[in-house]
């Protein structure tokens, strides 16, 4: 499909025809998964499409395709999981002696490179609280390279004003991103929003089946997207042609899977907020959330990702041990409900002091809510509260 098509077309039909509906060299409705590793030049002296297995290959490239035209994206890379794309979206715009400026409240993954691997390199941190354009300002430094957003954060679910902070960055000559795995593409295009870079661990949503790991990068410029085909072929780190195809089945129904998934995460947001037990819940569709407005005004919903804050430690342990629907595990974005506990999980890499201040307590749980009825996940949850 043209581009000139896609602009036009709504973002359901975008996610079906945007890019890599068909294969160019058969007309299958289901990209073929390209296991090749080369091929044959027909002439040497010219440059073809396809080479070598690790610069590019036919799977990937429709993925790819589909990953631009779901964010509006100049150019679009997969890769072996939400960590590489991360590392890869930094290490293709920082170089040594560069500084970034970091949302507080980040995934530990995140929050590991950039305190033990990235330094070792010579590009230094600072963590901000980035829902403030003050503190956000002051953290920049004369080194600043680069802003690295989350919105909403993990697992606090904070909202940044991306508008604001990318008319921010333009003044002040930095590269933005955004780890935008929460919402998906289908619920905000950051890159519409003027951010340079948009960042997803696919294994969540845009996967949406619990069944492959995989990260993606999308970029805005041209420029910005030679920086991360460069770290993402010389590094080695391109997702294989088998889980770019299972991408692509995930892809096809991922309006459908956020559609109703928000949905419940509304229900059971709002049940939560009137239990005695609870002692606070954090989610953007809730009138009360901080943020509520700035994220009604971004996007296109909240997304279905809720956290909460149990009256005691004794109590969410408990819910944790004894839920039977929810699963209880790390990772999201999954058809099933997914409990996790996020000091002991997905945050345990931060320092529990660091944790505790930001109020990664262990008292907190994080839902994932899938695609069960929601009374029978509430009525999950209140049995295990209870037993």
């Amino acid at each position: 499909m043209d581009h000139e098509t896609r602009d036009t077309i709504n973002k359901d039909t975008n996610i079906l025809h945007g890019g890599g509906a068909r294969d160019p060299f058969t007309g299958a409705l289901s990209i073929p998964i390209y296991n090749a590793s080369t091929y044959h030049q027909s002439n040497v002296d010219v440059m073809q499409d396809f080479l070598y297995g690790r610069s590019q290959n036919p799977t990937r490239k429709a993925l790819e395709e589909s990953l631009a035209a779901l964010e509006h994206a100049t150019e679009a890379y997969a890769f072996t999981s939400g960590m590489a794309a991360i590392s890869a979206a930094i290490m293709g715009t920082c170089q040594q002696g560069d500084h970034l400026v970091v949302t507080q409240d980040i995934y530990g993954g995140t929050y590991k490179l950039l305190t033990d691997y990235l330094p070792r390199f010579g590009i230094t941190h600072t963590f901000a609280d980035t829902t403030s354009l003050d503190a956000l300002d002051k953290a920049i430094t004369p080194d600043t390279k680069a802003l690295f957003l989350e919105s909403p954060s993990n697992p606090l679910l904070k909202i940044v004003d991306l508008t604001a902070v990318a008319e921010l960055a333009a003044r002040r000559e930095l590269v933005t991103m955004i780890d935008n795995t929460f919402l998906s593409p289908y619920l905000l295009r950051p890159l519409d929003l003027g951010i340079d870079l948009s960042i997803h661990s696919a294994t969540k949503f845009l996967g949406g089946h619990s069944d492959l790991s995989a990260g993606a990068v999308m970029t805005k410029s041209a420029d910005l997207g030679r920086n991360i085909r460069f770290v993402q072929v010389f590094a080695g780190s391109m997702l294989n042609p088998q889980d770019c195809w299972l991408m692509l089945r995930g892809i096809k129904t991922l309006g459908a899977r956020m559609k109703q998934q928000e949905q419940s995460a509304h229900t059971i947001a709002r049940w939560l907020t009137e239990q005695s037990w609870i002692a606070s819940v954090n989610f953007p569709g809730l009138a009360e959330h901080p943020g509520h407005d700035i994220l009604a005004r971004q996007a296109d919903g909240f997304g279905c990702v809720i956290s909460m804050a149990t009256d005691t430690l004794q109590r969410a342990r408990r819910i944790i041990d004894n839920v039977k629907i929810w699963s209880a595990a790390v990772s999201l974005g999954g058809v099933e409900s997914i409990l996790s506990y996020p000091a002991r999980m997905s945050h345990a890499s931060i320092p529990r002091a660091e944790r505790d201040r930001l109020g990664i307590h262990e008292k907190l749980l994080r839902l994932s809510v899938g695609l069960e009825d929601p009374g029978d996940l509430i009525a999950d949850l209140q049995r295990a509260a209870h037993r």
